[in-house]
């Protein structure tokens, strides 16, 4: 982990900016934490949007979990930001936005074209980050994660022992692996559903959720749209995640 920028945010919270092997990423430590005392980590995920245009959600979502005594880190998407794009994946975006905009069903190798190679990059880069930041002294475990592209979200679960729970947005541009791999979650899950969310299917989300294998699992629908999440929704989701 390559530190480039480091600066102090309200409360004293540290954002510090890095790159991991070339990909950049946000690291922000609460005011608490230090060697004698290190504290939990969240681990923040975000739609394939680039880190610089979600900043401002992300460094809210960072700061309600300062506030609560975690750390929480961010690393730049395959094929976001500056990085190069993914092979077939702007195609699949296209088609996917063709196909909404005409009311025409999604089909099942749309999705897989879209998300499949998205989450087979991000995997093994995520799984380095929480490596890389679980070496610094002030930082340990539990790990929570929270949010993101859900079948990212729902891989680094099966794959990653590491992480006790989590908190998912629920959306519905999900493969058939995704559904088959969520039967085998186990950790305690909180999945946030807008009921009024335009780009997604309500039903093929509310699929998702019912074949998660979690036995700790709820769901929780509020209406609205997909940026219309509740203030109070987020806080009650960052105080689930293990360490608070």
């Amino acid at each position: 982990m390559h530190v480039i920028s480091e600066a102090r945010l309200d409360d004293g919270v540290v954002e510090r900016g890095f790159t991991l092997a070339g990909v950049p990423g946000i690291l922000w430590k609460p005011a608490c934490a230090s060697e004698s005392e290190p504290v939990p980590l969240v681990l923040l995920g975000l739609p394939p949007l680039g880190v610089a245009a979600m900043y401002p959600r992300l460094v809210a979502r960072a700061e309600a979990c300062a506030a609560v005594g975690l750390a929480a880190v961010t690393l730049e998407l395959p094929g976001s930001g500056d990085r190069p794009p993914l092979p077939g994946v702007q195609r699949a975006r296209a088609q996917l936005w063709r196909a909404r905009a005409a009311g025409e069903p999604v089909g099942d190798a749309l999705v897989e074209s879209l998300v499949v190679p998205l989450v087979e990059a991000a995997v093994p880069e995520w799984r380095a980050l929480l490596d890389a930041v679980l070496l610094l002294p002030e930082i340990g475990g539990p790990v929570g994660l929270s949010g993101g592209v859900i079948s990212l979200g729902v891989r680094l679960l099966v794959v990653e022992p590491r992480i006790a729970a989590a908190v998912l947005f629920a959306g519905s541009v999900v493969p058939r692996v995704t559904v088959e791999e969520a039967g085998r979650v186990r950790v305690p899950l909180r999945v946030l559903l807008q009921w009024d969310d335009e780009g997604n299917d309500r039903w093929a989300s509310l699929e998702l959720f019912d074949a998660f294998g979690s036995e700790e699992k709820s769901l929780h629908a509020n209406m609205g749209g997909h940026t219309g999440v509740p203030a109070s929704e987020g806080l009650a989701a960052t105080r689930f995640l293990p360490g608070t």
